[in-house]
């Protein structure tokens, strides 16, 4: 079972750096607390994308593949993943997954722990109990997508789709809906949600998530009531948005100044690579009533460049 969330744990690391599949805040529950979405066939499809696409299957994908089975690159177009306050992640894989590769996970979760069957609105999932024995870091300042005691629920019954969550209830409530679970409409403290034409990649997070968590703990972000990054692909270029509400206008005002003084001061760095610096320069940043917006656009080869290092 941690096989099939080291995914998502390495994207989460990674990326602090079809229309019809991006995540919309009517597919996000109104309690989530943090969301993550990727749009693999999206991103395999795209001019922008597909270098970047290259540098994961390198990174994260191989490693995978080579363990579980699953073929990134033949069988999986989405990811998505949030978790629910006081419930816990969950994680939905989906694309045209084989037969062969649910077989070849349930064959790795058999041997690594015990799975007991259960079933709900006619369709199976199964019980899954861990006995990997590993360290669970609440320090580590990255956010926390373990499920408890290395415990969690899995259902491979739905047509193109993996389910992993942390309780029966949500289990029995993605089946008997599909997969999905629909959002509250207008709800006061949902995420935001950004999106553009060509997404890669969405994510957002409430910033309580964060407090006190090691490198995450910062003045920006104990000024902030909420956080969403989008990556997408415009004209070719790999577009970076992310956006963050303060608690206050004012508040939004000086994390403006703090940003736009930060980025001034690294763009004109004698240590600053020129192409770096210049990316620094052409860096927008905006601010509507208590929102923060940053955005930039780069070259494909210039973020693997900048990931690698």
């Amino acid at each position: 079972m941690r096989k099939l969330i080291y995914l998502m744990a390495a994207l989460l690391l990674l990326s602090p750096v079809i229309a019809e599949a991006e995540l919309s805040a009517d597919e996000l529950p109104a309690t989530s607390t943090w969301y993550f979405h990727v749009d693999f066939k999206e991103m395999r499809s795209s001019d922008a994308g597909r270098r970047l696409y290259q540098w994961l299957d390198e990174e994260a994908f191989q490693e995978i593949r080579d363990e579980t089975g699953v073929d990134f690159r033949k069988e999986v177009d989405e990811l998505t993943a949030y978790s629910l306050q006081d419930a816990g992640p969950v994680i939905v894989l989906q694309g045209p997954i084989s037969q062969d590769s649910k077989d070849k996970v349930m064959a790795i979760a058999a041997a690594s722990g015990d799975i007991k069957p259960h079933k709900a609105s006619g369709k199976s999932y199964f019980f899954f109990s861990g006995n990997d024995e590993h360290d669970h870091d609440s320090d580590s300042g990255d956010i926390n997508i373990e499920f408890e005691d290395d415990e969690a629920y899995f259902s491979l019954a739905l047509k193109d789709k993996i389910i992993i969550t942390s309780s029966k209830e949500q289990m029995g409530y993605m089946l008997g809906n599909g997969g999905r679970i629909d959002a509250q409409r207008n709800h006061r403290d949902a995420l935001f949600v950004l999106s553009a034409e060509r997404n890669l990649l969405q994510a957002g997070a409430d910033t309580k998530n964060f407090a006190g968590n090691g490198d995450w703990d910062s003045n920006i972000l104990r000024n902030t009531r909420q956080l969403a990054l989008l990556v997408a692909d415009v004209k070719g270029k790999i577009a970076i948005d992310a956006q963050l509400l303060a608690t206050e206008p004012e508040m939004a005002d000086s994390l403006a100044s703090i940003a736009r003084g930060l980025i001034s001061l690294a763009s004109f760095s004698d240590d600053m690579e020129p192409e770096v610096a210049e990316l620094l320069r052409n860096t927008k940043v905006a601010v509507k009533d208590s929102m923060l917006s940053v955005s930039l656009a780069m070259d494909p080869e210039a973020l693997v460049s900048m990931l690698e290092d």
